[in-house]
């Protein structure tokens, strides 16, 4: 009795073998039950007819052969063996001619293997029709002559050699049957290519357009096509991208006044610390709107999430160069280890931020900052920001991204920060398309991994 896990292997091995995409699958939910019944259909056709055929012909000739040795052993003459083998070639289309002094070959040729399963049912076929009808030995080739099979029988004196059409011994007409089968399997298979291609790539339509939306460019020529449930599907989005626009020009808007009405107060008070007599209370003041100035940025650029800037191709080189300046004159050592002419398609002052919170969260809680960048060999491009200060535990790496959240106990605490230097990075790098993951560096800290499509 199989055992549940045996059948649970045998479907994971199917499952890995078969085609992933929808194109794929759906050919072969259409071609592959199209070339069972082919092959069902060509199977009963040769099990229950051709092979029929072939054994009521084989019986036929195996008659007429029987007649021809038993009429040759009732009058041996060499006058009777020629009017014999007249009647036999007029009437019957057998050449027949009498070997005097000959025995049969020892053993039969074997056909070419490529040929051997086709001939094998002839040849089974031939010798039991023969076996049933002649008493007396005989040898048979249905392999050496194209158009005829070579048939000899045993008898007083040598040996009666018969060629048969081939016809007369089997169905020739098979191959014809196959050919037929073939072309109609080809042609069903190219018009289910050409009707799904079509269907599938109206789904790619959609999938590139909500792709392309969520790395924040847009596809105005993207229209609804295809079947009636892409399309609906299609409209679906339209509607769901126009929504979500909306909701950003709005939060936009309102981002872009609360930006101004916070400013104006804080400048106010910015200007009258400075008109203060100096004193320590007045500088404790300055450093606490300093510090509401700097939190009041983060919060804006979480909220806003750099999403009006246009994609653009920009060399990262020099993104990486700017943003590692900050690190210097913070007391780092920064090394860039990136090639001048690598270019990616991003929002240049988002990825700016992003790689700028990376590499410095990096100086801010090690001496040494180490940032790569380099193409990927399944494409897109990745950089990477290794630092060697305390790292963080693996299990932790997932809350470091979480907004407003504090590692104190693992991380020197950053008292500008507010916990959102890691979010505003992932949320820019999955804008884009990709993503950022941590992990241990090589120098003894945290590995920050920016990938980015291609």
């Amino acid at each position: 009795m199989t055992s549940p896990s045996f059948l649970r292997g045998i479907g994971r091995w199917l499952k890995r073998r078969l085609p992933t995409s929808l194109f794929g699958r759906s050919l072969l939910i259409i071609v592959l039950p199209v070339a069972l019944m082919q092959i069902a259909v060509t199977w009963a056709f040769f099990d229950a007819h051709w092979q029929t055929v072939t054994a009521r012909l084989s019986e036929g000739l195996a008659g007429d052969i029987a007649w021809a040795v038993e009429s040759y052993k009732d009058d041996a003459r060499p006058e009777s063996f020629a009017r014999l083998s007249r009647r036999a070639e007029e009437s019957m289309g057998l050449s027949i001619a009498l070997q005097p002094g000959r025995q049969l070959p020892a053993r039969r040729r074997d056909p070419p293997v490529i040929w051997e399963p086709f001939f094998a049912p002839i040849d089974r076929s031939l010798q039991r029709a023969l076996s049933e009808r002649l008493d007396d030995p005989f040898w048979f080739d249905t392999t050496r002559y194209p158009a005829y099979v070579d048939i000899r029988v045993a008898v007083p004196g040598g040996v009666m050699r018969v060629l048969a059409p081939r016809d007369r011994a089997f169905a020739t007409q098979g191959h014809i049957f196959i050919l037929w089968m073939t072309v109609a399997t080809v042609l069903l298979t190219a018009l289910a290519i050409l009707f799904i291609r079509n269907q599938v790539r109206s789904i790619e339509r959609l999938a590139n357009a909500a792709e392309a939306f969520g790395r924040g460019a847009d596809q105005p020529s993207f229209k609804p096509q295809g079947a009636k449930e892409v399309r609906r599907a299609a409209r679906a989005f339209l509607d769901m991208r126009a929504r979500i626009q909306r909701h950003i020009d709005q939060r936009t808007a309102l981002l872009a006044s609360v930006s101004h009405d916070l400013r104006t107060p804080l400048t106010r008070l910015k200007l009258a610390l400075a008109l203060a007599e100096p004193s320590s209370a007045t500088a404790e003041m300055k450093r606490d709107v300093v510090e509401m100035e700097h939190m009041i940025d983060e919060y804006l650029a979480f909220a806003r999430g750099e999403g009006g800037e246009a994609l653009e191709a920009a060399p990262l080189r020099r993104l990486i160069d700017e943003v590692s300046e900050n690190a210097v004159r913070a007391g780092a050592q920064v090394k860039v280890v990136a090639d001048p002419d690598l270019t990616a398609t991003v929002r240049p002052n988002a990825m700016k931020r992003a790689l700028s919170n990376l590499v410095m969260n990096a100086a801010a809680h090690g001496q040494r900052v180490e940032v790569a960048a380099r193409k990927r060999p399944q494409g897109g491009v990745e950089i990477v920001v290794d630092d060697d200060g305390p790292g963080i535990p693996p299990d932790r790496y997932e809350d470091a991204f979480k907004a407003f959240s504090r590692l104190d106990e693992s991380r020197n605490q950053n008292t500008k920060g507010v916990g959102l230097g890691l979010a505003i990075a992932r949320d820019v790098a999955r804008g884009h398309g990709g993503d950022i993951t941590l992990d241990r560096s090589p120098l003894g800290g945290l590995r920050a991994v920016v990938r980015l499509p291609g």
